[in-house]
């Protein structure tokens, strides 16, 4: 896995990074969305395009996000997509990791 969106893109339905990413290895739950260890070739585009800095080189993800690289590849098992072929082929997904599903945003 070369990148892993994190807890900054929970949420938030810009869809930057799905629309930049050139092999369409980004794909949508409820919530969140996630990056297929599958698919993703490293190139960064996604990193460049996220609105909310959620984007990170796994080896460069913060330790308070540690959880996040699992996280998104158990997504795609979660889903049985783990071998989709692109995230137009399937479109947004019913169920978000359980890290995801339970959620709730601090207080402002």
């Amino acid at each position: 896995m070369a990148y892993v969106i994190a807890e900054p893109c929970i949420d938030v339905k810009d869809r930057a990074c799905i629309e930049d990413c050139p092999v369409d290895a980004i794909y949508e739950g409820p919530r969140g969305t996630y990056i297929s260890p599958l698919e993703c070739i490293d190139c960064g585009a996604c990193a460049e395009a996220c609105p909310a800095g959620a984007v990170f080189f796994v080896g460069d993800l913060p330790a308070k996000w540690k959880d996040w690289t699992a996280a998104n590849a158990e997504f795609f098992e979660i889903n049985g997509i783990e071998a989709a072929g692109g995230y137009e082929k399937v479109g947004p997904q019913e169920r978000d990791h359980a890290i995801v599903e339970a959620y709730v945003a601090a207080e402002a």
